[in-house]
């Protein structure tokens, strides 16, 4: 039986896209400067402004919430001797483990994260399942039942090769 704690290939990769930080850096800062202003300072914003709670719910859910949960986020890729592993923190409290013989085929891919899969992080499109945090490349895998999983990847060739060696499949190529 294979030592599944021999990683032959790790890949960590998390939402570090400019646009991206400064996005979610601006709605946090918003809810920062409405809490502050309306609790802080006891000048509330607009005309009928809300109650002190619902600006400190908010402020507590878009302020400080929901940026830990943004740059909290991360891909885990595993290439493991039993099998492949994949970890989409902090929505996955452990890895999801695929093993080798459930594998088909795979390959490396380029796609269209928005329009094939409606963008990035744990999706379903018209090719299955992807896991993907930037980018538009990956590793698309079949299994045996037909099923169809997409892991974006930085190193897709990379990834494609550990997979190759460790399970003993052959990836198909694109032509």
């Amino acid at each position: 039986m294979p030592d599944s704690k021999i990683v032959y290939f790790r890949e960590v990769q998390r939402f570090n896209q400019i646009w991206i930080r400064l996005l979610i850096l601006s709605i946090s800062g918003f809810f920062w400067y409405w809490f502050g202003t309306q609790v802080l300072l006891g000048k509330p914003l607009g005309k009928e402004p809300v109650s002190d709670i619902i600006v400190v719910i908010f402020w507590l859910i878009f302020g400080i919430g929901f940026p830990i949960l943004f740059f909290s986020t991360k891909l885990i890729t595993e290439v493991r001797a039993d099998a492949l592993y994949i970890r989409f923190y902090p929505f996955h409290f452990s890895f999801e483990k695929f093993p080798y013989e459930r594998i088909k085929k795979f390959k490396v891919v380029t796609y269209h994260p928005i329009k094939e899969y409606g963008g990035w992080g744990i999706r379903y499109g018209k090719h299955g399942k992807a896991y993907n945090i930037r980018g538009n490349r990956g590793v698309q895998i079949e299994f045996i039942d037909g099923k169809q999983l997409l892991i974006g990847s930085q190193r897709p060739e990379e990834f494609a090769s550990s997979l190759e060696a460790v399970s003993g499949k052959e990836r198909e190529i694109n032509l």
